[in-house]
C-alpha cells in the first residue's frame, strides 16, 4: 500500500523525562521550539537586596508604603514617577484599619503603636490630598 518514493512523517519525543521518569540528557544544539520561553540565567543570591523579616510590622510598613504610593507621596519605583490613585489609596488605609481591628488584642506594644500611628498619618494624608 505504500509507495517506494512516498516519505510518511516523523515522530519526536520532547518529553523531558524517559519511560522511568527520570530527566532526559539534553541535545547539544538542540533548537528551541519557537513558542518557548527564553531561558534567564538566575538571578545569583548575593545581587538581591536581602529581603526583611517576616512579621506583622514588616508587613504594616508594606502595606503603607503601598498606600504613600497611591497618595503620590512617593514614586513608582518601575516607573520613578508619582502618581495618585485615592481610591486604591483609601482601599489600602482601611485594609489597615480592618487589620488593627482584627488583631485587637493580639499585638505587643510596639505593634499596637505603630499601625496606631501609621494609621493616624495615612488618615490625614488622604484628607489632605482628597482636599487638595
Amino acid at each position: 500500500m505504500s509507495e517506494e518514493g512516498e516519505k510518511g512523517f516523523v515522530i519526536k519525543d520532547r518529553r523531558s523525562f524517559d519511560e522511568r521518569g527520570e530527566r532526559k540528557q539534553e541535545e547539544e544544539g538542540k533548537e528551541q521550539p519557537e513558542n518557548a520561553p527564553e531561558k534567564k540565567a538566575p538571578e545569583k543570591e548575593s545581587q538581591r537586596p536581602p529581603l526583611p523579616e517576616v512579621n506583622f510590622s514588616s508587613l504594616i510598613l508594606s502595606l503603607s508604603s503601598t498606600a504613600f504610593l497611591h497618595l503620590g507621596e512617593i514614586p513608582d519605583p518601575a516607573t520613578g514617577q508619582r502618581k495618585k490613585d485615592m481610591l486604591l489609596a483609601k482601599h489600602v488605609i482601611d485594609t489597615i484599619g480592618m487589620l488593627k481591628e482584627k488583631t485587637e488584642g493580639n499585638l505587643n506594644a510596639e505593634e499596637k503603636q505603630l499601625i496606631a500611628n501609621i494609621l493616624t498619618d495615612l488618615r490625614l494624608r488622604y484628607v489632605k490630598n482628597k482636599e487638595g
